[in-house]
């Protein structure tokens, strides 16, 4: 069993950065991998990015490849979202995501292939 919870979203101006955290309770957290996903008004939630337990592989959706960073700390149990350059259409709720697998999924963009999801945290990008 895995909880899951983020933090260090809030209101950014366009072009400004964020970084937010997830932190994950588990003794087994280094095992899983790793997501971002974030949910829009009205939109259905989409992947951003992935990473594996070992670190060695990440996976970034098209719309914030060279804006978003994903990390992860095993000895700290938290994944990270380094977000620079926003755009108001970044706003969302953002959510960390974990899959009991030392693996990818076989699709890692799906929402049915994480287990465990945390609570959100709204960022908002103004114009």
């Amino acid at each position: 069993q895995v909880r899951l919870v983020e933090s260090g979203g809030g209101l950014v101006q366009a072009g400004g950065s964020l970084r937010l955290s997830c932190a994950a309770s588990g003794r087994t957290f280094s095992m899983y991998f790793m997501a971002w996903f974030r949910q829009a008004p009205g939109k259905e939630r989409e992947f951003v990015a992935a990473i594996s337990w070992s670190r060695s592989s990440t996976y970034y959706a098209d719309s914030v490849k060279g804006r978003f960073t994903i990390s992860r700390d095993n000895a700290a149990n938290t994944v990270y979202l380094q977000m620079i350059s926003l755009k108001p259409e970044d706003t969302a709720v953002y959510y960390c995501a974990a899959a009991p697998l030392g693996r990818a999924p076989t699709v890692v963009t799906g929402t049915t292939s994480y287990n465990y999801w945390g609570q959100g945290t709204q960022v908002t990008v103004s114009s």
